[in-house]
């Protein structure tokens, strides 16, 4: 028995969202949609509708897990498309995924599910490009905007729809009540390069979204290690600006200047190392006027070479690419993607931040012992 092929439509922009819903259901024969609308957990609950072109199909709740709608969602999704699966009634589910919640993890419940009933043929955020700026340079806690999916979710409208937009290979694009202008649809196109545009009202969209999808294969973008980060570009105003180097941060330089850097852009991301952390890979992730630095794990070049056969091949491909003979994969790489950008003057800020010839000419034992300045945003204290 073939699959289901299920598709993940998700994405802030509600309207357009739906728009996308809407148009696959008409579109593709006995295709039905899915929807958990986390909007009634306050009352201990998560909504769940089931509709095909012509109307609603099926209602029901599902209780909350551990006080959190997205845990809900996780354990009510795949059951259900399984049930979908089962009754052989449809040829398409699509997961219209409710406001704030990420493509990234629940593609891989789906992915991760057994028995080979659920095909996940595609990921899709719906987009109103004259939206676009207005949600990246949001910094409103998404509890404040209504659009938590839990108690202890403290993730911005910002960020959240900057990680909607980059992992779906496919931007279904609808027009909501004004017009995106050219400065509009360049910023798109370079947060997302690589992503297929797809306008909501085309007979192409089905096509796109049934093309089939891999879950590793986006994760491995994802990941700060070996992101697809974009290239330099400049369209109507926007620019793309990347900055790389092979010297280490000075752990208190750089943490004085991560304001200046944080606004400098509407959207900043990629990888760096500090020279009081010279084995630790570090995350730099930025919307909204908010930064997120996380450790993502230690550099290849920390690793016995042992280790290495453990690691993934995108990762030992990308760490091949950038690898200096002294340092190994260690290095500065970060990507600013703005209307407005000062390219000098970040270049020149972020240049500042890199130790001194004398700093570096101590080594690594002498960068080590540098006064740390990211133990906290790091090593927070539980």
């Amino acid at each position: 028995m073939e699959p289901l092929s299920v598709v993940l439509v998700g994405g802030l922009h509600a309207d357009a969202r739906r728009a996308a819903v809407e148009r696959l259901l008409r579109t593709v024969p006995g295709s039905v949609a899915l929807h958990h609308d986390l909007a009634s957990a306050p009352g201990g609950t998560v909504r769940r509708t089931v509709r095909d072109a012509g109307g609603t199909l099926d209602t029901g709740e599902t209780p909350l897990v551990n006080d959190c709608a997205c845990c809900a969602l996780r354990e009510d999704l795949v059951p259900e498309l399984e049930r979908l699966a089962a009754g052989r009634t449809c040829r398409l589910a699509v997961v219209e995924l409710w406001d704030s919640v990420e493509p990234k993890a629940m593609a891989e419940v789906i992915a991760s599910s057994g028995g080979g009933s659920l095909a996940l043929t595609g990921v899709v955020t719906a987009v109103d490009p004259a939206l676009v700026l207005p949600y990246l340079g949001c910094g409103d806690d998404l509890a404040e905007a209504g659009l938590a999916a839990a108690a202890t979710d403290r993730r911005t409208v910002a960020d959240t729809w900057a990680r909607q937009l980059e992992y779906a290979p496919v931007l279904a694009l609808a027009t909501g009540e004004e017009e995106a202008d050219d400065a509009d649809r360049a910023l798109l196109a370079q947060l997302h390069p690589t992503a297929r545009q797809v306008p909501v009202d085309a007979d192409e969209l089905a096509a796109a979204v049934l093309a089939g999808f891999d879950v590793d294969a986006a994760a491995a973008r994802q990941h700060p290690a070996c992101a697809l980060l974009p290239q330099e570009a400049e369209a109507a105003g926007v620019s793309t600006y990347v900055w790389r180097a092979a010297r280490p941060f000075h752990p208190g330089r750089l943490y004085a200047a991560l304001e200046d850097l944080t606004c400098a852009a509407a959207r900043s991301r990629g990888r760096f190392w500090l020279a009081d952390r010279p084995d630790t890979l570090l995350s730099w992730d930025a919307a909204g006027g908010a930064l997120c630095v996380e450790n993502a794990g230690p550099w290849l070049a920390a690793l016995p070479d042992a280790a290495w056969e453990l690691v993934s091949a995108p990762r030992r491909a990308a760490a091949a690419l950038d690898w200096h003979p002294e340092h190994g994969d260690r290095g500065q790489h970060l990507v600013f993607v703005s209307p407005g950008l000062d390219r000098d003057g970040l270049r020149a800020l972020l240049e500042s931040c890199l130790l001194t010839d004398a700093e570096y000419a101590g080594g690594p034992a002498a960068w080590k012992s540098l006064p740390p300045a990211f133990d906290e945003l790091l090593d927070p204290v539980s």
